[in-house]
């Protein structure tokens, strides 16, 4: 399989390239080249021609691109993006993307300052956030092509992510996962068979196994059969 990696230049990227290489044929785009030996190619997501010439001849694609706060660049990223992305899958016929973004985007302060057990099939109130609400039209936008065209679009949701080996704490957030975990769930999300989920169109939360019980990630572990590796050092020790 060949996937199409964009923003493999942020922070989530060298991870996932990682944990995919041996197995996949990579084709890697971000703005700033990484060191890489992988095909590459200078993508800006808000193109649509660089977006369309980048997904010729990938069997999926992986959207890890992201901007975060700048008002000029935020929504032509974070949601003009997607639309890119979802117009050229049309245009070649693309059958798998794998859509990242931020927790916000369904669980806003309305969520996230009363409500517990959290989990990504409420219905999203993100809040009033450049990031949370470029993030979320942009998920909107991929839900809104995975009803007429026949390809599949998972999103995948992260927050706060950890070295596995790391010294401090975990338990500050929680919604929190090692960078090796996350990876993971992406080659979970490449590998699922299609045809099991419930729709074409599904979003998963990507966070360890935390005794806070806020979040949820049981339909991450249920339907990727993802299940994360990785747990804060305390709960060990107890």
């Amino acid at each position: 399989m060949k996937v199409l990696v964009l923003g493999a230049n942020g922070m989530l990227g060298p991870h996932v390239v990682e944990e995919l290489e041996h197995d996949y044929s990579l084709r890697l785009t971000d703005i700033k080249k990484p060191d890489t030996e992988h095909e590459w190619q200078s993508v800006d997501v808000s193109c649509y021609e660089q977006v369309l010439r980048a997904t010729e001849g990938v069997d999926a694609i992986l959207n890890l691109s992201v901007l975060r706060d700048d008002p000029r660049y935020a929504f032509p990223v974070n949601a003009m993006g997607c639309y890119n992305i979802m117009r050229a899958a049309v245009a070649h016929g693309i059958k798998l993307i794998i859509n990242t973004g931020p927790h916000f985007t369904i669980a806003g302060p309305s969520y996230t300052d009363f409500d517990d057990t959290i989990n990504p099939d409420l219905p999203p109130h993100p809040g009033t956030l450049l990031y949370a609400l470029s993030k979320g039209v942009g998920q909107e936008i991929c839900r809104v092509f995975s009803e007429t065209e026949h390809f599949h679009v998972l999103t995948l949701l992260f927050y706060n992510f950890r070295d596995h080996d790391e010294a401090r704490s975990w338990l500050e957030h929680p919604f929190s996962v090692s960078w090796r975990d996350a990876a993971k769930a992406v080659r979970c999300a490449l590998e699922v068979e299609v045809g099991t989920l419930p729709s074409r169109c599904e979003i998963f939360y990507i966070l360890t196994d935390l005794p806070h019980g806020k979040f949820r990630n049981d339909k991450t572990m249920r339907l990727l059969g993802w299940k994360p590796q990785d747990r804060p050092r305390e709960i060990h020790e107890r």
